[in-house]
Order: structure tokens, then sequence, then C-alpha cells
């Protein structure tokens, strides 16, 4: 097999027909009272009528702006608010079947298993839901704030953060939504399916590649989820932090997803290692975080 594939002839419109359904979906979020002070527990509606979790923590002062914070895989079980600007409204909404918030019957919750659900067809794959999770997520985000979100829409800042798994669904997804102002994406997953697939790594792709192997009709359904391809799209200031040595999420894959944001858009910041600790971590971090709290900074 070659190195790439074509991408799909209806790939935009496969992806924009999705998101209308997406934010066409009533959300009705709900929120209540959190052990962590200044934070609440948020339930809200996804695409396919899944009731999803998260947390919602608010500024003491006034709301400047608003980040969705999302998570790899393995869920959440810890708020990290170094990615938002201190007078920001964050969102950490967790994606169908992860832990602990959104654990659904019939979606697995680890990785490996999850990344191969719904794979039969484009219509029913995990990654297509969880990039809906993200856009259902900013509209309970909206409902719950009583704001518009994304400048465009003369509503607040709106950036979106999201980590290996989480970076990965989020190049799918801020494509397609206007609100979204800025992204910073952190050791992507998820892009140049069929170069990452050809390492051997110790994360969720290991998985997808021996189903592949077995199962090769699934490429045709990959090519909708490539995240590297719609990254192409991707029209607003993005971070990206690709890692050059990485055992879980392949290297190759994430700079793939790199040099697809247009030029105009992406800024590169190549980070020592990912998945794993290393003696430049905490300096490189610190550096990343605060480029990424002044991407989302109210302008």
């Amino acid at each position: 097999m070659a190195d790439t594939r074509a991408e799909p002839d209806d790939f935009d419109d496969f992806w924009s027909s999705l998101v209308r359904r997406a934010r066409e979906v009533v959300v009705q979020p709900t929120s209540a009272g959190s052990p962590e002070p200044g934070t609440r527990l948020v339930e809200f509606t996804s695409l396919d009528g899944l009731r999803l979790g998260g947390w919602l923590t608010l500024p003491p002062g006034e709301i400047r702006s608003a980040v969705i914070i999302a998570h790899g895989y393995g869920g959440r079980a810890a708020l990290d608010s170094r990615w938002a600007p201190a007078d920001a409204a964050v969102f950490y909404p967790i994606a169908r079947g992860m832990p602990t918030l959104s654990l659904i019957d019939g979606i697995p919750s680890v990785g490996r298993e999850h990344v191969l659900h719904g794979i039969q067809s484009r219509d029913t794959y995990v990654h297509g839901g969880c990039a809906a999770d993200v856009w259902c997520a900013i509209s309970a985000l909206e409902e719950l704030l009583g704001a518009k979100l994304g400048e465009r829409h003369g509503g607040l800042r709106l950036g979106y953060f999201g980590p290996s798994f989480g970076g990965g669904i989020g190049a799918l997804a801020i494509p397609w939504d206007d609100r979204i102002d800025a992204a910073s994406l952190y050791v992507p997953a998820f892009g140049a399916h069929v170069r990452r697939l050809a390492i051997p790594n110790g994360g969720s792709s290991s998985a997808l590649r021996d189903w592949v192997q077995e199962h090769p009709e699934a490429w045709d359904v990959l090519d909708y989820f490539d995240a590297a391809t719609a990254a192409s799209r991707i029209d607003v200031p993005t971070i990206i932090a690709a890692a050059r040595e990485d055992p879980s999420v392949p290297p190759v894959g994430q700079f793939a997803v790199a040099d697809a944001v247009p030029q105009r858009h992406r800024r590169v910041m190549a980070m020592t290692a990912g998945h794993r600790n290393y003696p430049e971590e905490e300096a490189e971090m610190a550096a990343y975080a605060a480029e990424s709290r002044a991407l989302f900074r109210a302008r």
C-alpha cells in the first residue's frame, strides 16, 4: 500500500452534514455543585441522545473568554487549568464512552477498544460521535453562560485545547464550527493513518493497525477520520505541539497534522517527547502553556 490515500470526494459534505446535525441537538445542560471550589458538575445531551458529563469552572470576576479543554484516551481524573487565561470560563467535557462522567453502555471505555467502536461504517464510527460531542459541548457552554461564543458571532473568544486523543478529535472538529476562534493541539492523534499505522507503538493505533490488517475495508471508513486531512481545513490560529519521539502516538502522524494546517494559521512547537517524562519536559510544557493562554486570551 502507498503511504497515503486520496481523501474522499465527499469529505467536506460528510463533515458539514455531521456538524449540522450536532448543532440541531437540544443539549439541555444541567449543572450541580462539586466538591471542588468554584467548579460545577455538568451534564448535557450530545448527538444520538447521549447524556455526557464534564466540569465547568468560572473565574471570580468578569468572564472575558471561554476555553474547551479536552482530554486524552483514558478520560479525565483531574482538572488542569494551565491552558486557559485566568479570566476564562473553562469547560472540561468528557467524550462519549470515556471515564468517568461519560461512561455509556455499549461504548468501550478503554482506548484500544474505543478506537474500534462502530468502525464498520463512517456513520457509526465513534470518532464522528466524539467530534459531535465537542460541538454539543460548545452549545451547552453557551447555554450555561447565557452568552454567545465565538468572535465571529459577536461573542466571547472561544479556544479549544486538546491533548493526544483530544488533539486528534479537535483537528477533526475545529474546521466545521465557526464558534471556535483559536486552537492548541498537543501531540495530536489520528493524523496520516496509513503512515502512522505502519509504525508499531503502544497506543490505541496498535489496535487499529491490527484491525485493518484483518479488515482492509475499514480504510474506506478511516479516510473520513484522518486528522491531517481535516486539519487542512482549519482557518483559525492554531498551535500544534508535536513530539519528536512518542511511544503512544507516532510522531509522523503528529507532524502530519501540524504540516496540514495552513501556514498562515499554524505555529508548530517541537517537543522533545510525548507520553513519557523527560528532563526538558517541565520547561517545554510551561512555555507551551504560556503560548496557549496568550492565544486564548480575549482580544
